[in-house]
């Protein structure tokens, strides 16, 4: 079953290459986009709740904190909580393992159609080349389109010829294209939030996690990869914006009592200022004149500085 699903797979992509003015590049830029907005629902879902999640963590701390002796009534609190948040911890979770087959199907079919692609270029990028073999041909190493190449060989082979990486066209776009996915994968756990420490911690090691595994997989791969965060955070920018939309308070007009529907408040247009009069300027005649008494004041105490007339 997994290899028919394979098959099939790799069936469609070579329509789309076939229909697409016979490049692969385009063929797979169409492959990730059919495959994102498939997908796009579940993965609204999943964002949505993460968001939610991260709404209520704030009161969780504060449960864990109250009942962090009594396991049974921090569990019972929890689920009161979601359940009036309306919020299911599952739900994140499910639209994932929902497509996860699917998304490592697609990666498998990318990584064998690296073969097909020969010595195919999008923008600069080898379809079929790695970061490794593009160092590897800018400085001269014998069996650079190896694609198994290793990361220490091509290391030494650089350190032992660095005056080679002057060829910047053999390597330079598909390294860019993997500095973009690293930077995409920072700046997606950034916008998951960072209050959480542990969370903090996943936004250092995931992009270097990333920029390591990807080091070594062929351009086809590493564009799909870089579209597919690139649509994943707009998404997630999307639904951060919509949820703090919804958690904006409601202003009432008045407080409602028990029993009566509360009524939103209804703000009316500002009316236009009218321009106001000038001051009129007085005259030494209207200053009053003063009848030459004095008038005295006394103190409560020594210590008080506020004056009363005497009676």
């Amino acid at each position: 079953m997994w290899s028919a699903a394979s098959n099939y797979l790799g069936q469609f992509l070579e329509f789309l290459h076939n229909i697409l003015f016979g490049s692969w590049g385009w063929a797979i830029v169409a492959l990730t986009v059919i495959f994102r907005l498939v997908t796009h629902p579940l993965n609204a879902k999943q964002m949505r709740s993460m968001q939610q999640m991260q709404r209520l963590q704030p009161r969780l701390k504060v449960l864990q904190e109250k009942y962090k002796d009594d396991k049974e009534a921090l569990s019972r609190e929890t689920m009161a909580l979601y359940k009036e948040n309306k919020v299911n911890p599952a739900s994140g979770c499910l639209p994932l393992l929902i497509q996860l087959p699917v998304l490592i199907l697609l990666f498998n079919v990318l990584r064998d159609s690296a073969s097909k692609f020969g010595t195919d270029t999008f923008f600069g990028v080898p379809l079929a080349g790695t970061v490794l073999t593009g160092l590897a041909k800018a400085v001269g190493l014998e069996g650079w389109n190896n694609p198994l190449l290793g990361i220490g060989e091509t290391f030494k082979a650089v350190a032992a010829n660095p005056a080679g990486l002057v060829n910047v066209g053999a390597y330079l776009p598909i390294l860019i294209l993997l500095i973009l996915i690293v930077f995409l994968t920072w700046y997606q756990q950034k916008l998951t939030g960072n209050d959480n420490p542990q969370m903090a911690t996943m936004g250092i090691i995931m992009p270097i996690f990333m920029g390591f595994i990807c080091i070594s997989m062929p351009g086809g791969l590493l564009i799909y990869w870089m579209l597919s965060s690139l649509f994943a955070v707009i998404q997630q920018k999307y639904t951060v914006n919509k949820v703090a939309k919804e958690e904006k308070p409601v202003l009432y007009a008045e407080r409602p009592r028990e029993g009566e529907t509360a009524k939103k408040a209804e703000f009316a247009a500002k009316p236009a200022r009218k321009a106001s009069a000038p001051a009129k300027k007085e005259s030494f005649a209207d200053i009053p004149v003063s009848s030459g008494k004095s008038e005295a004041f006394e103190y409560e105490d020594d210590d008080s500085f506020i004056p009363r007339r005497k009676k």
